[in-house]
């Protein structure tokens, strides 16, 4: 757009800097001088004209920006809009949290607008007295003004009588919860920093385990290589999504046949699945493959029970080592042998376990944060302790484990909801060493729903605090150093499953929010913001492409913490849901891929091993037929609504004293409860 040529500009054409704007787009322009500015233009009686028709064509750049500007605010309303009727139909079709899943009824939203009438009363009366000059921060609160013999009126006697309750009665307890809390914080972020640290060191010297021996090719036909006796399990439990490509995946393990034997070991109390998961097996059985279908009547010890069971099979004493694999997981073909040479000429060795991939890390926000927490477990907490101190907490899943430690240590244990904990606890107990191998990975499946990522979570929390109760015994009288019962005692169990979701909890759900209606008790701004930041950069780490998810880590880590705070309580006072166990739901999102990847043939021997994926498919859309399709709802949090309520009401509280950092932390962490009480986290799921 060139600038007008009118006979009526021209007489001043020397006064102001003509320009030349070009313009594609708003959002792509450009301003040309054409000519210098003159002397005249510096003169007051010329400068208004010129610089005046130039600024016409400024103003015509800035009014389309402006314009933009206002169509994205503009889209705020609408956004709200859709986002609140969102929230309306999942409220429709929501259920509450409670064990039998009871619908939504009008009482408990009553309940909920009485606790939220019941806060915001209470932040008006902190407003009124806000504005009659009653608040003020705590240093400098004016204790001679609050004199109950002073003459005041009813409500200066009230809020009177409610500072002096706070000052005397309020602060002192609440101020000394807050600095214990603070000093747990601190130990437990110098352990993380120490882990970090060590992690650091491991990549600096390139330190990692290694093999004695390299296995060779089975197709060079060389049979001087270890290859041992393997027995694999693959537990499982109505897992009709999964099985079938765990069930492959494991089926195409590249070790010699006469020394692998695959024990499906199915606790499934649908008929229709163990007759999918019986005629799977059937099919890799007629091509060679040396497999077993276990089903079991009696299904004590969930997964421990299970597994107990299968050990006790006349067979297992001919083999050596047990490779155990959820029905998620899916190995790669050269699982075994990048796993089971290091347990040669190491006869201290009990236990190799491999990191975890996930085939749907980027399905949704919810499985992103959960891989940036799991990226650390593995990368930062396992190897490390994997490296120095040559024990872990086993994963339950994609180890390798020498089946005289299993018996050694006592075998499989029913007792509580985390008997891969267990096992390993009781092996290093007896002086076995473990290896992690964080170059072998080992795909499997997040949980997509925040429903089956909460009951996951409560069982992972729970069940440590029940083992910490039974074994405590076992690691007193135990004849291993004092250094490494203290870190048991101290980091394994106490600072990492005790104190973490306890002063998490404690700190910045329960203490912050109430210092902002009793501002005598305090908290540094060091702790409600520049701590944790940093705990959870370091965090993030292991998972670089996760940065852009770090503020939203901190608030979800933070909102998790009431589910496992509650967790952690029931496993310590053996409470009725420590015992929960609920399988985690699965979705099968990559079971295409890998049904497809089997039919294509890796190795001759194996061409004709992969299952009619046409059939298959025929098979499970008469049954989906038959079956009514499940409605997708979404459940109704009333512990995490609560708290959200209470943090958006203190964030407002906040104001009144002008603590900036703790306003926002506080707004946006009770955001994050709300989004996450009205289950608006993660995917829908079936009834």
């Amino acid at each position: 757009m060139a600038a007008p040529s009118f006979n009526w500009w021209r007489k001043d054409t020397h006064r102001g800097t003509p320009v030349v704007v070009k313009m594609e787009n708003p959002n792509n322009w450009s301003m040309v001088e054409l000519e210098a500015p003159s002397e005249d233009d510096f003169l007051n009686d010329g400068v208004s004209k010129g610089r005046n028709k130039n600024a016409k064509q400024l103003t015509w750049v800035l009014l389309l920006k402006a314009h933009r500007a206002a169509g994205y605010i503009t889209s705020i309303a609408p956004a709200t809009f859709f986002l609140a009727s969102a929230v309306r139909r999942r409220l429709s079709a929501g259920l509450t949290d409670t064990e039998k899943a009871v619908r939504t009824t009008p009482r408990f939203y009553s309940c909920i607008k009485i606790f939220l009438w019941v806060s915001i009363l209470l932040l008006g009366f902190e407003v009124a007295a806000y504005f009659k000059g009653w608040e003020f921060g705590a240093p400098d609160l004016d204790l001679g003004y609050l004199n109950p013999f002073a003459e005041k009126g009813l409500f200066d006697w009230v809020y009177s009588r409610w500072v002096l309750i706070r000052v005397g009665y309020l602060a002192p307890p609440l101020q000394f919860l807050a600095n214990a809390c603070i000093y747990l914080f601190l130990v437990q972020s110098l352990d993380r920093l120490v882990l970090c640290f060590g992690c650091f060191w491991i990549r600096f010297k390139k330190i990692k385990p290694v093999p004695k021996q390299i296995l060779p090719d089975l197709e060079s036909g060389d049979g001087d290589g270890f290859f041992p006796m393997v027995l694999v399990q693959i537990p499982m439990c109505n897992e009709r999504e999964v099985y079938q490509q765990s069930i492959g995946a494991v089926c195409n393990l590249n070790w010699p046949k006469s020394k692998i034997l695959i024990q499906v070991l199915d606790d499934s109390d649908d008929p229709t699945t163990q007759l999918l998961i019986k005629d799977e097996v059937h099919k890799w059985k007629n091509d060679g493959v040396n497999i077993v279908y276990r089903h079991r009547v009696i299904r004590d010890g969930y997964k421990a029970g299970n597994l107990k069971s299968a050990m006790n099979c006349s067979y297992v004493k001919d083999y050596e080592f047990v490779a155990i694999f959820d029905a998620d997981f899916q190995p790669n073909p050269d699982f075994l042998r990048k796993t089971v040479p290091h347990f040669k000429d190491n006869e201290e060795l009990g236990l190799v376990q491999a990191r975890w991939s996930f085939v749907n890390k980027d399905e949704n926000l919810l499985t992103r944060l959960q891989h940036v927490n799991l990226a650390f477990h593995f990368e930062v907490e396992q190897q490390v302790n994997g490296i120095f101190l040559n024990f872990f907490g086993f994963n339950g899943t994609a180890g390798v484990w020498r089946i005289k430690a299993l018996e050694d240590s006592g075998g499989w244990l029913e007792r509580t909801t985390v008997e891969d904990m267990d096992i390993a606890v009781r092996a290093h107990l007896h002086g076995w060493k473990m290896i992690f191998l964080n170059d072998v990975e080992c795909q499997c499946e997040l949980p997509e729903s925040y429903e089956a990522y909460r009951k996951q979570q409560h069982r992972w929390h729970s069940g440590p605090m029940q083992l910490f109760r039974l074994c405590l015994p076992d690691i007193i009288k135990s004849k291993i150093s004092i250094w490494k019962k203290a870190n048991i005692i101290f980091l394994f169990f106490l600072l990492r499953k005790l104190i973490l979701p306890f002063y998490s909890f404690t700190l910045f759900c329960i203490i912050l929010p109430m210092t902002m209606f009793v501002p005598e008790a305090t908290l540094p701004a060091w702790v409600v913001c520049y701590i944790p930041a940093t705990m959870s950069f370091l965090n993030i780490l292991p998972s670089p492409k996760s940065f852009p998810f770090l503020v939203p880590y901190l608030l979800f880590e933070n909102t998790m913490s009431v589910t496992k705070f509650n967790a952690m309580i029931s496993g310590l006072f053996q409470l009725g849901s420590a015992y929960e166990w609920v399988v985690t739901k699965k979705s099968g999102r990559s079971s295409e891929g890998d049904l497809v990847s089997l039919i294509e043939p890796k190795e001759p021997q194996q061409s004709g091993s992969a299952p009619d994926l046409e059939k298959l498919e025929a098979q499970m859309k008469e049954q989906e037929k038959k079956m009514k399709k499940p409605k997708k709802h979404n459940r109704i949090y009333t512990k995490e609504l609560m708290l959200a309520f209470l943090l958006l009401t203190a964030s407002a509280r906040s104001l009144l004293s002008a603590q900036g950092i703790h306003f926002y932390f506080l707004l946006f962490q009770g955001l994050s409860f709300l989004l996450v009480g009205f289950d608006l986290i993660g995917e829908q799921i079936a009834t």
